[in-house]
Parts: C-alpha cells; sequence; structure tokens
C-alpha cells in the first residue's frame, strides 16, 4: 500500500520540473517569434508592402552576387507624381499610384526578384534576365508602368515613369552601389522619354553624393554635410 502510494510522487515532481524549466522556453519562443515578426515588418515599407531599403539591399546582393552578368538592376521613377498628389485626389490618389506601381513591379519580377521602394515615388529592382531578354523585358516594364491607374469613384489617372538598368556585364562588376549609380545616371539620362535606358560605362562615371547621382534632388543637402 505504501509503496503504491510512493510511485506518483516522483513521476508528479518530474512533471512540475519539467513545466518549470519550459515556461521560460515557452516565454522566450514566443518572444522571439514577436521580434522576428517586428524585423521582418520593419523591413517592409507599409504603403506598398515591398522591401524597405535596407531589406531590398540585403537581397539585391544576393541576387547580383548569384546571377553575375544575367543579373540586372533597374531604378523606377515616377514622372510628375508632385502632379497626382497635388491634384483632385489628393494623396489617397498618390498612395494608389504607388500602391499600383509596387504591384507592377512585382508582377514583372516575379516571385525570385528583389523590388523595394527605396523612398517617396522611387523604386528599385533587382532580378535575373540574361542578355538576349533584357531589351524585350524593359520595354514590356515601361508599357506596363504607363497603363492608367484606377483611383476614387472609377477615375483613371494617366501615369508615367521613368526606367533606368545597369548590369554587370555591361559595367564588369557586380557592386551592387556601383549598378545602382550607373542605373540612377541612366534612368535620368531617359527622363519623360518613354523608355528604359541600360546603362554604359559613362553612366557608371557619372559625379555621385553618398551613391546618388550629383545634382538629384537631397543630393545637396548631402554634400553640404559631408
Amino acid at each position: 500500500m505504501a509503496s503504491t502510494m510512493r510511485v506518483p510522487a516522483p513521476i508528479g515532481q518530474r512533471a512540475l520540473l519539467i513545466t518549470t524549466l519550459a515556461m521560460p522556453l515557452t516565454g522566450w519562443t514566443v518572444h522571439a517569434l514577436a521580434l522576428h515578426r517586428k524585423l521582418s515588418a520593419a523591413r517592409r515599407d507599409p504603403l506598398t508592402g515591398l522591401l524597405g531599403r535596407d531589406g531590398y539591399t540585403a537581397k539585391a546582393r544576393q541576387i547580383t552576387d548569384r546571377y553575375g552578368d544575367a543579373a540586372l538592376v533597374v531604378l523606377v521613377d515616377l514622372d510628375h507624381f508632385k502632379q497626382i498628389n497635388d491634384g483632385p485626389g489628393g494623396h489617397a490618389a498618390g498612395d494608389r499610384v504607388l500602391a499600383a506601381t509596387a504591384t507592377r513591379l512585382t508582377a514583372w519580377a516575379g516571385s525570385r526578384g528583389a523590388v523595394g521602394r527605396l523612398g517617396g515615388d522611387e523604386f528599385a529592382v533587382a532580378v535575373r534576365i540574361g542578355p538576349a531578354r533584357r531589351e524585350l523585358r524593359l520595354a514590356q516594364l515601361t508599357q506596363l508602368l504607363a497603363q492608367p491607374v484606377e483611383v476614387e469613384d472609377g477615375v483613371l489617372v494617366d501615369v508615367a515613369a521613368s526606367v533606368g538598368a545597369a548590369s554587370p556585364d555591361v559595367l564588369g562588376t557586380t557592386d551592387l552601389s556601383v549598378l545602382q549609380r550607373a542605373a540612377d545616371a541612366a534612368m535620368y539620362a531617359g527622363k519623360h522619354t518613354g523608355r528604359a535606358v541600360l546603362a554604359g560605362p559613362q553612366h557608371a562615371a557619372v559625379p555621385s553624393i553618398n551613391g546618388r547621382r550629383a545634382g538629384r534632388p537631397g543630393t545637396n543637402t548631402l554634400g553640404r554635410a559631408a
């Protein structure tokens, strides 16, 4: 009788010990998961759902390093976006244009591409596209981005974008900062032309401030600060 009564005691103690040890571990697991979700959210632009600058940069570098000459870095800047923001639809219309642009870039880049919003109406894409298909794919992109966007009450807003691209085989480097600087210069070389411009060596040599083409909005302030 006595021995029978003593058997559950060690089992109960072991269960209590396991539960006691598991509670902190469970708490840390929940905390780690919550932190991971917060960090993931922080890497995303809240309006468009695209990667933020840091998240995009990390993924874009993986693409350029992995695919080398078959990689393509693209910068996109919406034309006359301020007019949309200041128009009858206001910022709500501007937000819809930004969201639509993000959706179109994501569809164009595919699931393996990196698409980020760098700020304002500036976007960046890193994707695997071989030399033989670049011209066609970039033409498709400019046509896609030029489609009107439906805003409030079915009103259509005309949009357009300037597109510049850079590739490692043309510039002789997979350095993302060099590729983006050249793509940025190429984009402004083709501003308002309705066509994408693929950067050449001359675009990589354009003076820059903190990785941005000299003369772009905001670079004067950066230059003075430096």
